[in-house]
């Protein structure tokens, strides 16, 4: 079986998650999208919600796993018996950090190849940090979100 990972914060999960995320379920036979948690940053969401959001935001895509993960996606892929990252470009920025992560990823896991996929242009300006910034101003988000999720992320941030 082919198995795919597909890690990120996912703080929230946007319209472009979810393409990589369409995109890879047909090139794998098996793709998780997986919440990674960082100790050292402070999410707006939980991990749970994040997981919640991604289950909600992919449930028509058959072939889709949700996890979550306190480590090392080189060790995470290799419990789980993966051999490829799938992450999502949207512009030059992106490919310095993304290629720089994966040259250590393969130190640490010889077996992983990182996959870089263009993000479709419709999103390339895209990220949770712009929902974030939207909502957090009362903005409409529902361009940038899945539906399923639109109004949770809403009224985080206008709950005062």
């Amino acid at each position: 079986m082919r198995i795919a990972i597909c890690p990120g914060s996912f703080d929230p999960v946007t319209k472009g998650h979810v393409d990589i995320l369409e995109r890879s379920s047909k090139l794998f036979d098996k793709v998780i999208a997986v919440v990674m948690v960082n100790p050292n940053k402070t999410p707006t969401f939980t991990k749970d919600e994040r997981v919640e959001f991604i289950k909600k935001a992919t449930r028509h895509i058959p072939n889709i796993e949700v996890d979550s993960y306190l480590g090392l996606v080189a060790d995470y892929a290799r419990e789980k018996n993966a051999h490829t990252l799938i992450k999502g470009l949207r512009a030059v920025t992106d490919f310095e950090y993304e290629f720089q992560q994966a040259l250590t990823n393969k130190k640490l896991n010889p077996e992983l190849e990182t996959l870089f996929m263009v993000t479709n242009q419709e999103y390339m300006y895209l990220s949770s940090t712009i929902v974030r910034q939207i909502a957090g101003f009362g903005g409409k988000i529902e361009q940038f979100v899945p539906k399923r999720i639109e109004e949770e992320v809403f009224r985080r941030f206008n709950e005062k």
